[in-house]
């Protein structure tokens, strides 16, 4: 009898335990953090594209912010990913990576842009991406967005991505897009957050730009997306909308065109926004740019990306609608030996490419 008891208790012991380990969730961490900085620049539209959340290496991050902020870039654009923060389920929260960023970029003296996506394991079926996100679980998401918006809107963090390239059927979870099922996601996660945060900036969008591919299946032309969520009656359901200008093989100055994406395709965005009567609702660019990978078909001359990177930045202060220009993208801490490293603006072990020290300069003198 003595055994069984013992026995019991061990198993409740076990079970005691594993439930522990299964909902505790790490507690606030001691950042080094350094005194308070200031961004000097003379355009206060530049920005970058950081990936920083989940490294967790802090005197990375520091550096890596240290740089954005001496190139004379005000803004970042950083993934919070939903599966870091409730990576086990709906209860609780670990903040400790997003709390690592954002308050390292608050003593840089930047502004961040959150861009919230990445689902969990527990909230999508077996067998799916991470950017499979189902409507039955989209209460679950937007509670996350609003838990987010009210732990940093006060801390400065109002401008929120919700979710990224819906018209890719990549990023929309491996399903074709749907712009009707992208639609009701806003209007679940817009009151969510407002009734918590209301000086929070809902921003939609982040559209991958250009025409149809395979008759919408794997991509939906981003005007006739942006035209049917107003269809479906999203336009009160966000505040700012989202940008994808990428360059292309073309100078920022190239006329835009339904058929083109190169920079100015941010024009017939513009466009498309008044014509549905929101006029008053800006741009805001969280990608961008030129790549000069000597291999790579797409790519641009090293002279050309610097000089048509610097024009992007300076040709943003023409329009008065538009927010900040955060280009991609600042490093990554790893290489590919291909394309992708192209983008960066430094390199993984924190050397300065020329197009960042060309901005650099520029942010010192432009207008001057």
């Amino acid at each position: 009898m003595l055994m069984l008891i013992v026995r019991g208790i061990a198993v409740v012991l076990l079970v005691a335990l594993l439930l522990i380990q299964f909902l505790h969730l790490r507690g606030p961490r001691v950042l080094d953090l350094p005194p308070q900085q200031t961004v000097v620049t003379c355009n206060d539209r530049i920005g970058l594209h950081t990936r920083l959340t989940g490294i967790g290496d802090e005197a990375y991050i520091r550096g890596a912010l240290e740089q954005v902020r001496e190139m004379g870039a005000p803004w970042i654009v950083e993934l919070f990913p939903w599966a870091y923060v409730q990576p086990r389920s709906r209860y609780g929260y670990d903040w400790v990576g997003a709390d690592l960023v954002i308050e390292h970029a608050r003593r840089q003296g930047l502004t961040v842009v959150a861009r919230l996506d990445l689902v969990p394991s527990w909230a999508r079926p077996a067998n799916t991406t991470d950017r499979y996100l189902d409507p039955a679980f989209y209460d679950d998401y937007a509670a996350y967005v609003a838990a987010f918006a009210e732990r940093y809107a006060p801390l400065g963090v109002r401008h929120l991505i919700i979710w990224n390239e819906p018209n890719l059927r990549f990023e929309w979870g491996e399903r074709p897009p749907d712009p009707g099922a992208y639609a009701a996601l806003l209007k679940v996660v817009y009151p969510a957050v407002k009734a918590v945060a209301p000086e929070a900036i809902i921003i939609a969008g982040a559209l991958s730009p250009g025409t149809s591919l395979e008759d919408g299946a794997s991509r939906m032309d981003d005007m006739q997306y942006l035209a049917s969520l107003y269809d479906a009656e999203a336009g009160p359901y966000f505040d700012m909308w989202a940008v994808h200008a990428y360059g292309g093989q073309e100078p920022p100055d190239a006329a835009p065109g339904p058929e083109r994406v190169n920079f100015r395709r941010i024009e017939l965005v513009r466009a498309m926004l008044d014509h549905f009567g929101d006029e008053d609702k800006r741009l805001i660019i969280t990608e961008g740019g030129y790549n000069d990978h000597p291999r790579w078909s797409a790519a641009v001359r090293p002279a050309d990306r610097v000089r048509w990177t610097i024009a992007m930045y300076e040709q943003a202060r023409n329009y008065p609608w538009l927010e900040a220009v955060a280009l991609w993208q600042h490093s990554t801490p790893f290489a590919t030996r291909s394309y992708p490293d192209a983008w960066n603006f430094v390199a993984p072990d924190g050397t300065p490419r020329a197009v960042y020290l060309a901005v650099q300069e520029y942010a010192l003198a432009c207008g001057a």
